[in-house]
C-alpha cells in the first residue's frame, strides 16, 4: 500500500489552499478514506435491518461480507496515518492521531452491524410485528446518529452535537421499552426448546447493536470537537473519563 504524498501536493497547491500543502494533502487523502468508510458503515447498517425487516438470510450474509471491507477499510487508513507520521515530521500527531480513533469507531459499528446480521442467520423465526415496529425507530434513530457524527467530524459541525443527544435520548428510550417487551414476551415462552431461547438472547443483541451505534456516533462527536477545536488529547482512557 503506497502512499504518495508528492503527488497529492501537486494536486493541492498553496495557491489554492492557502496552507502548508503537505499537511493539508495528508488530511485531504485520510478525511476523504473516513468519509467513504462513513458511508459504507450506513450502507451495512442498511443492508443488515433490510434482512431482519424481510427475515432474508441470503441479505444478512451480504451484510456480514460487507463488514469484511468494513474491516479492510479500517486496516487501509490506519496504515496511511502510520506512513504521513513516518514521512511528513511537520504533521501534526494528535490531529492526525484523532482519524485514526475515528476510523476504528466506525469500523466498531461495523462490528455491531454483524449482531444484527447474525439474528437473521442464526434464527429462523422473524421479529414480532411488535418489536420490529421498535425496531424500525431505533433503526431510523442509528442512521441519524451516524450522519450527525460524520457531518461534525467531516465537516466540523460542531452544532448538530444537540441534534444527536436528543436522537440519542430516544434511542435509549426505545432501548428499554424494547427490552422491557423482550422480557415479557420470555416471561409467556416455554423454554423447552433451546431455539426459544436462542431467539430472545439473539434478539436482545439486535437491540443492544442499536444503542451501542448510538453511543459510537457520541464519541465520534466528541472526537470532532478534539479535533476542530484543537482539543489537547486527554491521557485518561475514554472509558474512564466522566
Amino acid at each position: 500500500y503506497i502512499l504518495d504524498l508528492k503527488k497529492l501536493d501537486e494536486l493541492h497547491s498553496d495557491e489554492i489552499y492557502g496552507f502548508n500543502s503537505r499537511e493539508h494533502s495528508a488530511h485531504f487523502l485520510i478525511q476523504n478514506m473516513l468519509k467513504n468508510m462513513a458511508e459504507h458503515v450506513k450502507n451495512q447498517v442498511e443492508l443488515s435491518f433490510r434482512a431482519v425487516v424481510e427475515n432474508d438470510k441470503s441479505l444478512a450474509e451480504e451484510a456480514l461480507e460487507l463488514d469484511f471491507t468494513t474491516n479492510n477499510m479500517f486496516e487501509k487508513l490506519r496504515s496511511s496515518v502510520e506512513t504521513i507520521v513516518n514521512l511528513d515530521s511537520r504533521s501534526k500527531l494528535s490531529k492526525i492521531l484523532i482519524f485514526n480513533e475515528a476510523a476504528y469507531n466506525y469500523e466498531r459499528i461495523g462490528d455491531y452491524c454483524g449482531h444484527i446480521s447474525k439474528f437473521v442467520i442464526n434464527d429462523e423465526r422473524p421479529v414480532d410485528e411488535e418489536v420490529l415496529l421498535i425496531l424500525k425507530k431505533m433503526h431510523k434513530y442509528a442512521q441519524k446518529s451516524i450522519s450527525y457524527a460524520s457531518d461534525a467530524f467531516l465537516e466540523g459541525k460542531l452544532e448538530l452535537k444537540g441534534d444527536l443527544m436528543d436522537t440519542e435520548e430516544k434511542m435509549h428510550e426505545k432501548q428499554k421499552i424494547a427490552m422491557n417487551l423482550i422480557a415479557n414476551q420470555m416471561a409467556d415462552a416455554s423454554f423447552d426448546e433451546v431455539e426459544v431461547s436462542n431467539y430472545y438472547i439473539y434478539l436482545s443483541r439486535v437491540v443492544k447493536a442499536f444503542e451501542r451505534i448510538g453511543d459510537i456516533s457520541v464519541e465520534i462527536m466528541d472526537l470532532a470537537a478534539e479535533f476542530h477545536k484543537n482539543i489537547p488529547r486527554p491521557t485518561t482512557p475514554r472509558s474512564f473519563r466522566e
